[in-house]
């Protein structure tokens, strides 16, 4: 019922009867109840139709608030949220190299308890911390051979957090965190099947089947960025060659370039102090050599987003991430091409390829929405054991 309020952004009692199949009073029934805890306020009416106009249910956003964190390796970005996933505060914070995962766990806590501290949001209202971090992940929380974190290999970084913190700690990888936020608050809130593509330092997905999270036995699918797309290109840390995120991730696109730069490529871009920064703000403008490279790149995310159409047959493909920056409508347009034109199924079946409207905080706020999401949302599972 409360997913149902969370997701229409604004439903009537009948409209809640008609969708989840239930009787007008077991809803009213419910719907008091919601009202009672203070997760759900009327707001407002809707146009009668001869009738008594039908009252219109939200969730409230003050009801709860939860602090989502994003541990990437060259960057930590906190996000306080409240229940609508709404960030009310945010911050971002370097990561310098060196600093023992101990210290920066410590520092992940103070920093969280600050922000709550700052925004004046009492600990009974905080209904916990969202921690996004780098890959695999077991069930305790524990990241198992990070391969972007030297030194970080079998740290228990949810259970520190919660030691450190004092507030119950959700973790999950980056993707899927930020694949739930968007469910939460974001494009894909009331679509049944969808696909996150994330971009960040590396490339992950995640992925929701028939409105439920999907995360594998391993609690790890959706790594979209280990699907081969060039058999010939360079070997990937995990094993194979020429994974999306060997040749698509922001350090492989700078080393392209500068391996363009060094035979003679005309470009504006300079190979001193170049970054991934640069070379999709120069392709925003239209420097040709960062224009082929972007260009290049954009279509081998086409080709595994068609791959992963083909796989799940699933309604809509998210893209997003802090690395799509300015090239964000050249990864969207490409990739929406390729959709529409190369599935085996698409005279069957539409799928739709959009931006996600959080991007740039994608996994944090994705973070926030992990507490969200746990403590509320529907769990086909715990249903049917129960």
């Amino acid at each position: 019922m409360l997913e149902a309020i969370q997701v229409s952004d604004g439903i009537s009692r009948v409209q809640i009867a008609g969708r989840a199949g239930l009787t007008a009073q077991t809803v009213s029934v419910i719907v008091r109840r919601l009202l009672e805890e203070g997760l759900v306020i009327e707001d407002g009416s809707l146009p009668s139709r001869g009738g008594k106009p039908r009252t219109i249910l939200r969730v409230d956003p003050t009801a709860g608030y939860a602090v989502g964190i994003h541990f990437d390796p060259g960057e930590i970005s906190y996000v306080l949220a409240d229940l609508a996933g709404q960030p009310v505060a945010k911050l971002h914070a370097a990561v310098r190299p060196g600093p023992a995962p101990d210290a920066v766990i410590r520092q992940m806590a103070r920093t969280a308890r600050r922000m709550l501290r700052e925004a004046d949001v009492p600990d009974h209202k905080v209904l916990g911390i969202g921690l996004a971090c780098p890959g695999p992940l077991d069930a305790d929380g524990i990241i198992n051979v990070p391969p972007r974190l030297t030194g970080w290999d079998h740290v228990p970084i949810k259970g520190l957090l919660e030691e450190y913190a004092g507030f119950p700690v959700t973790a999950d990888n980056d993707a899927t965190a930020a694949a739930i936020g968007e469910r939460w608050a974001g494009v894909a809130r009331a679509t049944p099947s969808f696909a996150y593509l994330y971009l960040g330092t590396g490339i992950g997905g995640g992925l929701f089947l028939d409105d439920q999270i999907y995360r594998g036995r391993s609690l790890n699918a959706g790594e979209f960025g280990h699907i081969t797309v060039a058999p010939e290109g360079p070997d990937c840390y995990c094993g194979n060659r020429g994974c999306v995120e060997a040749v698509c991730c922001p350090s492989a696109i700078e080393e392209t370039v500068r391996a363009c730069l060094s035979e003679g490529a005309e470009s504006t871009l300079n190979a001193e102090g170049l970054d991934h920064a640069a070379i999709c703000a120069a392709a925003a403008v239209g420097d040709p050599l960062a224009g082929a490279v972007i260009g290049q790149v954009a279509a081998r995310l086409a080709d595994a987003a068609v791959s992963i159409v083909n796989m799940l047959d699933i309604d809509l493909v998210v893209l997003g991430g802090p690395a799509m920056r300015e090239v964000a409508h050249v990864y969207h347009q490409v990739v929406s091409a390729a959709v529409a034109t190369r599935p085996l199924a698409r005279r069957l079946h539409t799928v739709q390829v959009e931006l996600s409207p959080i991007a740039v905080d994608a996994a944090a706020i994705g973070a926030a929405s992990l507490v969200f999401h746990a403590t509320y949302a529907p769990r086909l599972s715990t249903l049917l054991n129960r």
